[in-house]
């Protein structure tokens, strides 16, 4: 079996979400020298001119990502289609830019469903970034909003976000705590 076209294949199927080394060791059911050889040999492939992407090493995960030198191009195909943002997106955002830093887990309280993977395709368009961890058990990650965010909506920082005409902090807080309160407010 050729493990190197294995290896490839794993990082196109995961896409965004890249492999951890670990996993590619149990995948391949190889120890870590061996996960390490081939990424370096598959990273080497990539690095050849006439490659459009490249193996990078980002949130403790490996990931297929385009070549920086290629940006105008895929910017130019990416310009002419209009991307618009879908309502859990608009959702998770707002929760987030209201509540930041706040972890996956409180955002799913407040939605009542899972918010997995509108929080990784927010972080995967930079609306959204990792600025920590929580103290919590399992010390998840804690979100915020970027530049970008404050960019698409237009908003020179979070504090120009609408005010939710509320008293005081604990009573904003409250409201994005509980979805029920949010369809009475609504």
């Amino acid at each position: 079996m050729n493990l190197l076209g294995v290896l490839e294949g794993l990082l196109f199927v995961m896409g965004d979400e890249g492999v951890t080394l670990e996993d590619i060791c149990k995948t391949l059911n190889i120890d870590e020298s061996k996960a390490k050889e081939l990424l370096i040999e598959l990273k080497k492939e990539y690095e050849k001119d006439e490659r459009g992407i490249k193996i990078s090493f980002l949130g403790n995960a490996f990931k297929l990502t385009t070549k920086k030198e290629h940006k105008e191009y895929y910017q130019k195909l990416i310009g002419n289609r209009e991307e618009t943002l879908s309502q859990a997106q608009l959702e998770v955002l707002a929760i987030i830019a209201y509540n930041e830093p706040i972890t996956r887990i409180e955002i799913d309280e407040i939605r009542g469903i899972s918010s997995s993977y509108v929080i990784k395709k927010l972080l995967s368009k930079d609306l959204i970034k990792v600025v920590g961890k929580s103290d919590l058990p399992g010390r998840p990650n804690l979100y915020k909003t970027t530049r970008e965010f404050l960019d698409c909506f237009g908003l020179a920082s979070i504090n120009d976000l609408p005010d939710l005409n509320l008293v005081n902090k604990e009573e904003k807080q409250e409201l994005f705590r509980k979805k029920e309160k949010i369809e009475e407010v609504l």
